[in-house]
């Protein structure tokens, strides 16, 4: 932080001067309060006024006779412990040393963080002491939740106790140019600052904290920050403090030729009272006299003690706050983006009251009170053999430095960032124990096995990281300018600006191939993905990165340039599909099913669009998968999106080799330097998934199904992705003749077809099953049609399933599974399925089964992830266990927890298990798929159903249309149309069970009072232009109507949807593309 040097009264450009009520307004309707407020508002005067905030040398004088701590002596009164709460400053994120969570939260020593010895300190001091000492953090918004979750999962009993957490407030940031709040409306979250840690004071009184403290008998707190090791609760200070009576006492340390730039304590000649002066306090007419040492002696560690009721009577005194000198800090709006608009950002220190406490006192403390951790110097001091932890795990000298801990001096613009110092020693950290100065200038990477002793020197003038070999190293300079560098590994800098666009949809982002291609439009997304995992947590170079894809045109060289940008950006190990293919399916089992441990992915780059078409002309698209093997929840894929707006350069290693995708095998390069390497794997594209289907389903039974002379089968892959892993399951593992399949052979733009599996696309398979593009039957000639057909879309995801002239709904197939599901060992062998779940869209068929068996029901919206979160209830929210689970979308989606996406092959094999389970007796006549789903009707009744997609629609149009139906939603219910009256017309909300997250606008729903429905919907998996979606359902009990033609059953339906949308009129058609 830095003070302002003269404040000269400030003017907006309109010569206006600045009022504080916009700052005002926008702090009471966020909630802050009332304190805050009027803290804010005197420091924001304070800015406005003129105020120079200068402290001339003339009027003060040093700071003498400080009682010291060695001087102390007095019996320690243990009693004070039960009145005494200590309170950690816990607001910042570290901004300074390139990290954007809680500082905190950075590991110091071996795997402990900050907070890790916080607590343990805490822990230990109670059980010793045998007083249950109170322990508070102050939060900011920025560092709550990561501090939170922090402690619920590793000291649960610190999280539980009352009043751990007190929520520093937040401040408008101001515009620089009207000093009015400033405004960032791609992340309003960015409008806000923290106001330093001087908010102490009016936290306390705004959260109502300082009087339930006072209630409770509290009245000393002891105040240091988070990243002050150093600083604990001791009870000789406290005795001290609760001694003297003072009410407020600050620990000091001398100040020596490094702390001289730093401000100091002073005392004002005018009325003798104990004032901290910073440097930009300071005229340049008396620099010298601050920075002298002998005279001005001592330094504010920001440790302090402070009587509870006496800072309660300042602050009453002052009308709810304590007015604090200004701290002005330069800043723009978006931390990440130097060329947004620049602001002002005011802070107050905690410290500076100590003018506003008559009788405030200061004791100086030894050096090991303040061992804070401002820069990568003093970090990689502490993470080194120099300190040790004691028992009280408390951060101490090791014997061996001779009492004096070293002196480190990185270069600033090579290690300011943790994350460059980290980089630099992947291997360790260098001794440092006999070492009294270490200088380092350049990037040099360095090892445990470096050994520093006496005063040591490391140079490296050229561009890039350059390693010290392992040794002793004494009292020298090294020069490695010369030295052999990364080589293949070596990060290039490319020069980019953001491109329009970029936001992932539900499945990733998809584009045309010809946008993907241009300049780096994949690289500008792939860099804010890798930024984007990084700064969620994800260290890339621990574990490995899996990427594969469904083959489409551009595949392969996308994967080329994600290695190679992966490198860049700290990957180390690699798994790639051979031939560059994995369908999504098998990217979540691998994620999750694929070891050793110590390799285990922790994501995955999927370069697919799905069903869309594929080619030069066509569709490309890219999502990431998370750790889970599920798709990237919102948080992550906003943080990609907010990525790509800012981004100004990438990072790729353009020497690395491309690497032959058509092999099995691992690929290690080598840096030139041997400090480090990347290791790719191109691995099998189907062994894990089809391991994992064998572990689902009882194989032994479908073959024998198979095998039977009457029934007979066909799976059409669409030359998509699938084909390997048909081949792999149907051929290699159940023994079936290889034309049981067709269109098995990938090809780049699926053989210039639409690789989506429904009856209009999946033509080949549709005739050869008997049917037309309605699902009505056609005339056969010859023998009849096989028994069973199914198709997978480009990724293989998605799957139709067919019977002998017979169409299968996906509505219908996921309910038929969820009834049978007792005949898949998975389900069967864990007690049986116990959830499921359905799209909004899809039909409620499967939502008749779970009544009647007893499942738990969720209707979520369109997409996988929501799915993902219900199968996780408990693994990762510690909620309900929902799991077995199965679940499905109408778009031909179907699968269970087995993974974390929808799974076609699965769906496939599921119908076979259910068959093979139906026909166990080989001397009875075959149960068909039509049979097993005319009973299902007769059971359940029949919901008919249908999808019309109108593809390829203006944008404009579409939206409009859809804008129109959410307006009309109030109007619409209660509205009679025919022989249907409309129960409720809205727009599909749902909030999530498990996370309490919201998500909005999923779908224009017209559920009429007799069950039916009527759905509208915009598709996100277009690559250009849009896709309406409107889908009809009526449900139908009376089993002699279970036989009707569908378009028959839904033709009054279908024609009020229409009149509902004026579909025609927004887009000019009425005539869908598909219907399903």
């Amino acid at each position: 932080m830095v003070f302002s040097k003269i404040f000269s009264k400030s003017k907006s450009k309109k010569n206006v001067e600045p009022t504080f009520e916009p700052c005002k307004a926008k702090m009471e309707a966020e909630g802050i309060a009332p304190s805050a407020i009027a803290a804010f508002e005197s420091t924001f005067q304070s800015l406005v006024s003129g105020n120079t905030g200068l402290v001339p040398e003339d009027t003060i004088s040093p700071a003498k006779d400080l009682i010291d701590y060695s001087a102390i002596n007095i019996e320690p009164d243990q009693a004070l412990l039960s009145k005494t709460v200590v309170c950690k400053l816990n607001g910042g994120l570290g901004t300074g040393m390139g990290l954007d969570k809680a500082k905190s939260l950075l590991k110091v020593k071996g795997d402990n963080t900050f907070l890790d010895l916080t607590a343990k300190q805490i822990l230990k001091f109670r059980k010793e002491s045998g007083y249950q000492v109170k322990f508070m953090l102050m939060n900011s918004f920025s560092t709550s939740k990561d501090t939170l979750d922090f402690f619920a999962e590793n000291y649960p009993e610190l999280a539980n106790e009352d009043g751990l957490e007190m929520m520093q407030n937040k401040v408008p940031k101001l515009d620089a140019d009207t000093l009015e709040p400033a405004t960032c409306a791609s992340n309003p979250s960015n409008e806000w600052c923290p106001p330093g840690h001087g908010d102490l004071y009016a936290a306390l009184v705004g959260s109502g904290r300082l009087d339930a403290l006072l209630k409770d008998g509290y009245q000393y707190m002891f105040v240091s920050n988070s990243d002050n090791l150093g600083a604990t609760l001791d009870l000789k200070i406290l005795t001290h403090f609760a001694t003297t009576d003072a009410p407020f006492m600050m620990e000091c340390c001398v100040r020596t030729e490094n702390d001289k730039k730093g401000g100091h304590l002073a005392v004002r000649k005018s009325d003798k009272q104990l004032i901290l002066r910073e440097s930009a306090m300071c005229a340049d007419e008396d620099e010298a006299a601050f920075q002298d040492i002998s005279k001005h002696s001592y330094f504010n560690t920001n440790s302090l003690w402070i009587r509870l009721d006496k800072l309660k009577a300042i602050i009453d005194k002052y009308g709810g706050f304590i007015p604090l000198p200004m701290i002005k800090n330069k800043k723009t709006v978006d931390p990440k983006d130097d060329g947004s608009q620049a602001v002002v950002q005011l802070e107050t220190a905690m410290g500076a009251a100590i003018e506003m406490f008559e009788g405030a006192t200061s004791i100086t403390v030894p050096r090991t009170r303040f061992a804070p951790v401002k820069k990568s110097d003093d970090l990689i001091i502490l993470r080194s053999d120099a300190y040790e932890i004691s028992d009280a795990f408390v951060p101490v000298l090791n014997p061996g430095c001779n009492g004096k801990a070293p002196t480190v001096s990185l270069d600033k613009k090579k290690y300011k960032q943790v994350g460059k110092l980290e980089a630099c020693t992947l291997k360790g950290i260098p001794s440092l124990v006999k070492c009294t100065r270490l200088t380092v200038k350049g990037a040099i990477n360095m090892s445990s096995g470096c050994h520093f002793v006496g005063d040591v020197s490391l140079v490296n003038n050229s561009d890039e990281a350059k390693t010290l070999p392992d040794g002793t190293y004494t009292n020298t300079e090294i020069n490695l300018t010369g030295q052999p560098g990364l080589g293949p590994l070596l990060s290039s800098s490319i020069s980019t600006t953001p491109i329009d666009g970029q936001k992932p949809g539900t499945s990733g982002l998809r584009k045309k191939t010809k946008v993907f291609m241009s300049e780096n439009y994949l690289n500008n997304f792939v860099q804010a993905a890798y930024t984007a995992i990084s700064d969620s947590g994800t260290d890339l170079s621990n574990g490995t990165l899996l990427i594969g894809g469904d083959g489409r045109y551009y595949n392969n060289e996308a994967i080329q340039a994600i290695i190679k940008m992966g490198v860049a950006n700290g990957v180390k190990r690699f798994w790639i599909g051979k031939d560059g293919l994995l369908s999504t399916p098998a990217v979540s089992a691998i994620i999750r099913e694929r070891g050793p441990v110590w390799q285990k992915a922790y994501g995955a780059f999927i370069l697919t669009a799905s069903h869309n078409p594929g080619g030069p002309e066509e569709d490309f698209g890219i999502k990431y998968n998370c750790e889970n093997g599920g798709p990237a929840p919102d948080e992550m894929t906003d943080l990609i999106y907010e990525g790509t707006k800012t981004i100004r350069s990438y990072q790729i290693s353009q020497e690395f080799p491309d690497i032959d995708l058509s092999t099995s095998g691992s690929t290690t390069i080598k840096s030139d330097d041997g400090f480090t390497q990347v290791t790719v794997e191109v691995i099998d594209t189907t062994a894990d998934h089809v391991n994992l289907l064998k572990s689902i389903f009882d194989f032994d039974a479908i073959k024998a199904l198979l095998d039977r002379d009457d029934f007979t089968m066909v799976y059409d892959s669409m030359h998509g992705v699938n084909g390997p892993y048909s081949k792999a399951v149907f051929v290699n593992e159940l023994g079936q003749d290889p034309s049981t399949l067709i269109n098995a052979t990938p090809k780049d733009d699926f053989d210039g077809h639409h690789a989506d599996p429904n009856l209009t696309y999946a033509k080949d398979l549709v005739k050869i099953m008997g049917l037309d593009r309605t699902g009505a039957k056609i005339p056969v000639e010859g023998k009849l049609p096989p028994s069973f057909g199914a198709a997978a879309d480009g990724d293989g995801d998605r799957n139709m399933i067919l019977g002998s002239q017979f169409f299968v709904t996906p509505s219908d197939s996921l309910a038929v599974i969820a009834a049978y599901a007792d005949a898949i060992p998975f389900f069967k062998s864990q007690g049986g399925l116990k959830g499921v779940a359905r799209s909004m869209p899809t039909s409620g068929a499967v939502d008749l089964v779970a009544k009647k068996l007893g499942f738990d029901l969720f209707e979520t919206p369109t997409g996988w992830k929501y799915f993902g979160n219900l199968m996780d209830s408990k693994v990762l929210y510690g909620g309900k266990d929902y799991t077995p689970f199965i679940c499905g979308e109408e778009s031909f989606g179907t699968g269970s927890n087995h993974i974390r996406e929808k799974d076609g092959i699965w769906a496939v094999l599921a119908w076979l298990n259910i068959l093979a389970s139906r026909n166990s007796d080989p001397t009875k006549p075959l149960v068909t798929v039509e049979d097993i789903v005319t009973e299902h009707w007769g059971i359940y009744g029949r919901n008919y159903y249908c999808r019309w997609d109108f593809e390829g629609v203006a944008s404009k149009g579409a939206n409009e249309m859809i804008d129109k139906m959410r307006k009309d939603s109030a109007a619409n219910t209660g509205r009679t149309m025919g022989k249907y009256t409309i129960a409720t017309a809205d727009d599909f909300e749902y909030i999530d069970p498990v996370d309490g997250s919201v998500a909005s606008k999923k779908g224009i729903r017209i559920l009429m009072s007799d069950g039916s429905r009527v759905i509208f919907r915009l598709s996100g998996t277009a690559g250009s232009g849009a896709t309406v979606r409107m889908y009809i359902e009526q449900y139908e009990p009376d089993t002699t109507k279970l036989n009707m033609k569908v378009s028959d059953a839904l033709a009054d339906l279908v024609k009020i949807a229409l009149e509902l949308c004026e579909i025609k009129n927004y887009c000019g058609t009425e005539t869908p593309t598909v219907i399903t």
